[in-house]
C-alpha cells in the first residue's frame, strides 16, 4: 500500500444535502422547512422560547448587580518587568509606573490602575509605583534593593447635587413678552 492509495471506507463521508436546488432533488420547493410560519421565514432567531412555557430565564431569580463603581486593575507580574528591563525596553533607573509600562509595550492600558504581582523573579534594583501590589511582590523588590510604592486610585465619585465638569451649562436666552 502506498500514501496515494489510502482512501475511505465507502460511505464513510456523507455528502450533505443540497436543500432548495429544484424539485427533482428530493429536498426542493419549500426546502425541508415546511409551510409559511416565522421558521419557514429567513432571519429567524428563536433562542430561549420554550414554546410559550415559561423560559428557564424568567423561571429563575434574578440575582446580583452590576457595580458601576468596580476598579478594574492591570496585573503586571515581577517576571515580566524583569523580561522588559532585560530587553532594554523599561530603564530601571527611572521610575516605573502604569504609563512607563504602557509606553514599553508591557501593558496595553492602564485601566484603572496597575497591581503588581510577585510571579516570577526580579534582580534589578527598581523604583515601582503602583495602584496596588501584593505582599510577596513588595517583599520580593525590597530583597532586590529596590522599593515598590503604593499609591491608592484617585477616582472621583460624584455625590448628589455634585456636577460632573467645572463649565456650567448653557442657559437658553431670555425671551421678553411682545405687548
Amino acid at each position: 500500500m502506498k500514501l496515494n492509495q489510502i482512501r475511505d471506507n465507502k460511505g464513510a463521508r456523507k455528502q450533505s444535502m443540497r436543500v432548495s436546488r429544484g424539485v427533482g432533488s428530493g429536498k426542493g420547493r419549500t426546502g425541508g422547512r415546511g409551510f409559511k410560519g416565522q421558521k419557514a421565514r429567513t432571519g429567524v432567531r428563536l433562542n430561549g422560547f420554550e414554546g410559550g412555557q415559561m423560559p428557564v430565564y424568567r423561571r429563575l431569580p434574578k440575582r446580583g448587580f452590576n457595580n458601576p463603581f468596580k476598579l478594574s486593575f492591570v496585573e503586571v507580574n515581577l517576571g515580566t518587568i524583569q523580561k522588559a528591563i532585560d530587553a532594554k525596553v523599561l530603564d530601571a533607573s527611572k521610575e516605573i509606573n502604569g504609563i512607563s509600562l504602557m509606553e514599553a509595550g508591557v501593558i496595553k492600558h492602564v485601566k484603572d490602575g496597575v497591581r503588581v504581582l510577585a510571579k516570577g523573579e526580579i534582580t534589578a534594583k527598581v523604583s515601582i509605583r503602583a495602584t496596588g501590589a501584593s505582599k510577596a511582590a513588595q517583599a520580593a523588590v525590597e530583597k532586590a534593593g529596590g522599593q515598590l510604592t503604593v499609591e491608592p486610585v484617585k477616582k472621583t465619585v460624584l455625590t448628589k447635587g455634585e456636577k460632573t465638569s467645572k463649565k456650567e451649562p448653557k442657559k437658553a436666552p431670555h425671551k421678553t413678552k411682545k405687548a
